[in-house]
């Protein structure tokens, strides 16, 4: 019997929203590369100080992805079942805690920015440019929250295009406000990183806005109009299925979900906290490396996205046959965007790094730490997607957290700390103690997902669904 699965509209629906998300987070990345490559050019002291904020940006990132892909997870299982009644519901309920997060993130970070970037480095220099950033891109936290929750509904039924349009339009604001105020031209004043912040504030509010417009006036399977979403979504008089029964289900389902975020952040923060106390060029290299890394992996971390929502539909239809096909199948396309991308981080890695105007120690580190990555990414193409998109969306919400929980607390960490500070070890072995997991984590994956225990429906049952599920069965 084949692995493959036979039915072309399968690899359609893949590829179109792997192809469409990939675009967009390319896009995404792209603004943070041009942001890297001009502020590099500028300062190398800014751009240590940016990247050094935005891990604090990171941190805020993955919790807010925490709350959209549960949104996401639950929302494509209640597709399956073509209940949009309850897909309203959910994202309304993410609504409420990722704006909340965003307020209270933001408030701290604007009353002690200079505090919290030293968290991740003892350099003056690096903290002062810093915080002159990050006190201006938290306004933006709110902003994000918003677009990036109603973004993940639209995926949830495969409504992508509306996130490749924001991400370009977006990108096209950045780049230009970069460099109009980052370097003073067109009679703009010269504002540095501080006009980084400006540009990274400004293209979120665009986002945010074109966002808006689609989801309330154009788009035609969600029916956010204002007078629905406030009838159907807002109030408090339910027909079948009350408030408290969609967030218990939320908390129950979501919650690991934004932990494993929050933790994922956390270690990240702590891992450049790391490399943060060694040199000022190790601080440049992982900047530059993993910059790149973002936009290399684009295509690895899509599929798994689109995944995430072909196997939650597939979940919700009822269809158990089909979501271990669908399964099997995705493992092997994994295999091979993996190899891909591997490969084409090595042979970027030189031309890239040779657009920075940085010192010659930190383009040689920059260098190995892409060698590193270019192997480690195969790994990372296959089990972020098994784990974080079949896994996850199938129903088992809580495995990825503890996964997490135990390589990067068990073995990233305290490898790292020891290679750094107790062996003293070059920083190339610190970077792979850093990324070992990437490699680990596949063992895990292969064996969590053939087992098929995974596969659980999470939906409510609600008159609008039970309906649906009535007349596909007729």
């Amino acid at each position: 019997m084949s692995v493959f699965v036979k039915d072309k509209s399968f690899y359609k629906s893949f590829i179109t929203l792997s192809l469409t998300l990939a675009l967009q987070n390319l896009i995404v990345y792209s603004v943070n590369l041009a942001d890297n490559i001009m502020i590099g050019t500028y300062s190398e002291t800014a751009m240590n100080g940016i990247a050094l904020a935005n891990q604090i940006y990171y941190l805020f990132q993955m919790m807010i992805w925490g709350v959209s892909d549960s949104v996401a997870v639950l929302a494509a299982q209640y597709w399956g079942k073509k209940d949009t009644h309850s897909i309203r519901r959910i994202t309304a309920i993410g609504l409420v805690i990722g704006l909340t997060a965003a307020l209270i993130t933001m408030t701290v970070v604007m009353f002690i920015p200079a505090e919290i970037i030293g968290l991740l480095t003892d350099k003056a220099a690096v903290i002062g440019e810093g915080a002159k950033y990050i006190r201006i891109v938290a306004l933006s936290y709110p902003v994000f929250a918003i677009t990036t929750i109603l973004l993940a509904s639209m995926r949830s039924v495969k409504s992508v295009g509306i996130g490749f349009a924001v991400s370009a339009m977006a990108l096209i604001v950045n780049i230009s406000l970069n460099y109009i105020l980052i370097f003073g031209h067109f009679g703009a004043p010269e504002l540095g990183g501080v006009g980084a912040a400006i540009a990274t504030l400004t293209s979120r509010i665009v986002e945010l806005v074109v966002t808006a417009v689609y989801v309330l006036f154009i788009d035609k399977k969600l029916h956010y109009t204002f007078i629905r979403r406030f009838k159907n979504s807002v109030s408090f008089s339910v027909p079948t299925v009350g408030w408290s029964a969609y967030i218990k289900s939320f908390v129950k389902v979501g919650l690991p979900i934004i932990a494993s975020g929050v933790i994922w952040g956390i270690g990240t923060s702590v891992q450049t906290a790391i490399l943060g106390r060694l040199t000022e060029s190790v601080i440049s290299a992982n900047s530059i490396a993993t910059t790149l890394f973002s936009v290399v992996s684009v295509f690895a971390y899509a599929s798994g996205n689109a995944s995430s929502v072909i196997i939650g539909n597939a979940v919700g239809s009822g269809n158990r046959a089909k979501v271990i096909s669908y399964a099997k199948t995705l493992q092997i396309l994994y295999l091979f965007i993996g190899t891909a991308s591997g490969l084409l981080m090595f042979l970027l890695r030189t031309p890239i790094i040779s657009l920075y105007d940085v010192t010659a120690e930190s383009l040689q580190l920059s260098r190995t730490f892409l060698t590193v990555l270019s192997v480690t990414l195969v790994g990372t193409a296959y089990q972020v997607p098994v784990l974080g998109g079949i896994v996850r969306a199938g129903g088992d919400t809580s495995f990825v957290f503890k996964n997490d929980m135990i390589f990067i607390w068990l073995v990233v960490i305290p490898s790292s700390l020891l290679s750094a500070f107790v062996f003293h070890f070059p920083p190339v072995v610190v970077f792979c103690c850093l990324k070992c997991d990437q490699i680990l984590k596949c063992f895990v994956a292969i064996v969590k997902v053939n087992r098929f225990k995974w596969i659980h429906d999470l939906t409510l049952k609600t008159a609008a669904n039970t309906e649906a599920s009535a007349s596909s069965k007729s």
